[in-house]
């Protein structure tokens, strides 16, 4: 288990990343990072994942598009 300090960063808080969890994120200064809730409470900690956002935006373009059939399949 790894722990992360919190600490300030001008007006807002930040989290220490060792190199080590930077290289096993295989993440660099600058790249983005994500929270995903999990079950238990908690969050998991990812990467960018360019496939997910791709699948998100078809999901979001489908459900905007096709919102009436949606919407009578949910009865």
């Amino acid at each position: 288990m790894h722990s992360v300090k919190i600490t300030t960063v001008g007006a807002s808080s930040g989290v220490i990343l060792t190199k080590e969890i930077m290289a096993h994120l295989k993440v660099k200064k600058g790249d983005t990072l994500y929270l995903t809730e999990t079950a238990d409470g908690g969050y998991r900690l990812t990467p960018y994942n360019p496939e997910f956002v791709r699948q998100m935006e078809l999901a979001d373009e489908i459900m905007h598009d096709d919102r009436e059939v949606l919407r009578a399949l949910a009865k």
